[in-house]
């Protein structure tokens, strides 16, 4: 049976087919996901990405090649990496066919159990009980093993948390890396993972690449699993493609009658090739910050007014800081390895994961200095000036070499501190005072402390066993913002519309057929990197949705669902 949407209501009496059943906005851990998954259950599929698609042919060599490892359209930078600057926290993520999974760094750990009890999805479901199977089919599908390569960072890491007496919690990471039993580098093999479903692969070479894409095919980046199943067997990916327009059809406002979504290109400067497409039912997996935006948008300008006013509140960061060690003249090359091949717990709450960039990919080295103790504020931008100050008379050359960029990445390396503590912004759609023309998203609430005296102390253990500098990020202790690739919440998980902005199977509150699946409906912090329970949270929201044989297009978020845990 053809299914089409009726425009009678509307003052037109045509009848047409939809495009698409479903419309995926995001490519990213969400949007792939559910893009393969709805596929898989007869669903027609359009997956719309505002990014462009990489290969190993177009990727950038180093972080030099800004236009083509930068995203910002509007200054003709067409790369894969972003960084959003707000009040409370600098925020990295990808933009991509395939969404942060070409720029994040593969690390794939499960959150500590508590996490389930907090917030406010801790007693919609069994999530204790359930998650599991969910995070072992998220494991196989991208590829999930205990990294086998060890780099010279990572040894270093051992090293300072057995002088810091925490070298028991030492650990090699549980990554989305292919890499060979035997240690054999550079090998090819005909799909490994999926029976021959997938593309080739070649084992790591340890180049230490994985956050500027992977131009050697070990990266188990989502346009090698997930999406790239998922264009096998049907689903349409749009990419430079921006949706700027959700409305339901047909005068049914709840969107029972299906949704027009409304896109254009998000690369051209003149011709936007713009286009209208139907479906029954829209997946927003556009990051949280992605997600959030096009949502305040689209409540504004009336799109879709009933969206939770709940929206934009309880963003989490993972509680994170920047800091790392420099180590001119060290016998050994910092960047060999995987980008995050090993970490370690230095209390209950705080580990510390030892992080790299491939030899040559120095512009990070714009951001980093001496490194810095002290509350924020005025006094720690003086201490900050003191200790600069008094390096570069006992040490002037030495310290000159630490603050220029030039051999950053094989000398330094990144100690990203992450912490399991409850803590959380919030995104509001306001007319910053600096520019009343539009409206932006901007932070507000309590800030997420930059400085953390264990992981400090930590930093300076770590670069005393090469003779080097620890070192701090530049805009923590100039503006006491912290940086953070994890940005998460804002769409949370809830009991009903006055708590959260969708229900626990991701459906949104006000709407029918309509879905969050990303890092926004996430309701605790999770302390450890997110892309792994993105992923599990996403198959789970799946298996709700029925085949498209069974569907009855009337799929409605639920309010106060309790489940009582175990």
């Amino acid at each position: 049976m053809e299914i089409g949407y009726d425009l009678s209501n509307t003052g037109q009496s045509d009848y047409r087919p939809f495009d698409f059943d479903f419309i995926v906005i995001g490519s990213g851990f969400g949007g792939s996901v559910s893009a393969h998954r709805l596929v898989e259950k007869g669903y027609k599929v359009a997956v719309m990405e505002m990014g462009r698609r990489w290969t190993p042919a177009n990727l950038p060599h180093t972080s030099w090649s800004i236009h083509r490892w930068f995203w910002r359209p509007k200054l003709g930078l067409r790369g894969f990496f972003n960084m959003r600057l707000f009040r409370h926290a600098t925020i990295f993520h990808g933009c991509a066919v395939g969404g942060g999974s070409i720029t994040y760094a593969c690390t794939l750990l499960p959150p500590p159990e508590k996490v389930w009890t907090s917030g406010s999805w801790s007693s919609l479901a069994d999530w204790k009980s359930e998650m599991p199977r969910h995070y072992e089919t998220a494991a196989t599908m991208l590829g999930l093993t205990e990294n086998k390569i060890l780099g010279p960072a990572d040894h270093l890491l051992q090293q300072a948390a057995d002088a810091s007496g925490v070298g028991h919690t030492f650990y090699s990471t549980r990554v989305g890396i292919f890499q060979s039993a035997d240690g054999t580098q550079g090998q090819t093999f005909t799909d490994p993972f999926f029976g021959g479903q997938g593309p080739e692969r070649s084992t790591c070479i340890a180049c230490g690449g994985c956050m500027m894409g992977c131009r050697h095919g070990a990266k188990n980046t989502l346009d090698v699993n997930y999406l790239y199943l998922a264009e096998k067997h049907g689903a349409k990916v749009f990419p430079e493609t921006k949706v700027v327009d959700v409305r339901p059809l047909g005068g049914a406002s709840d969107g029972s009658a299906g949704y027009e979504v409304s896109t254009v290109s998000s690369t051209a400067f003149i011709r936007r090739h713009a286009r209208r497409l139907t479906c029954r039912a829209v997946v927003f997996s556009a990051s949280s910050l992605g997600s959030m935006e096009l949502l305040f948008r689209l409540k504004e300008k009336k799109s879709l007014p009933a969206i939770s006013s709940e929206l934009g509140k309880h963003v989490r960061t993972n509680s994170e800081s920047l800091i790392g060690a420099r180590t001119p003249g060290y016998s050994e090359d910092l960047s060999h390895g995987i980008a995050i091949g090993s970490g370690v717990y230095i209390d209950e709450h705080t580990h510390i994961e030892a992080v790299r960039y491939p030899c040559g990919s120095d512009a990070m080295g714009f951001l980093t200095t001496i490194l810095t103790d002290g509350r924020p504020g005025p006094q720690r931008i003086a201490l900050w000036l003191k200790n600069v100050t008094v390096s570069l008379l006992r040490h002037p050359f030495k310290t000159l070499r630490v603050l220029q960029p030039r051999g950053w990445a094989r000398e330094f390396v990144i100690l990203l501190c992450m912490q399991a503590l409850e803590g959380e912004i919030e995104m509001r759609w306001q007319r910053p005072w600096f520019w009343p023309f539009t409206k932006f998203l901007v932070s507000r609430g309590e800030k997420v402390p930059t400085y953390i005296p264990k992981a400090n102390e930590f930093a300076k253990k770590f670069a005393h066993l090469t003779d080097g500098f620890a070192m701090s990020m530049l805009p923590e202790i100039l503006f006491d913002v912290p940086g953070t690739a994890h940005c998460i919440g804002g769409c949370v998980i809830a009991d009903s519309s006055c708590h959260g902005v969708v229900d626990h199977r991701h459906r949104v509150f006000g709407y029918k057929n309509m879905y969050i699946c990303d890092g926004s409906v996430v309701a605790a912090n999770l302390g450890v990197n997110p892309s792994f329970t993105i992923t599990a949270l996403t198959e789970r929201a799946m298996t709700f949705i029925p085949q498209k044989a069974e569907t009855g297009w009337n799929d409605a978020a639920s309010a106060l669902v309790h489940v009582a845990a175990n």
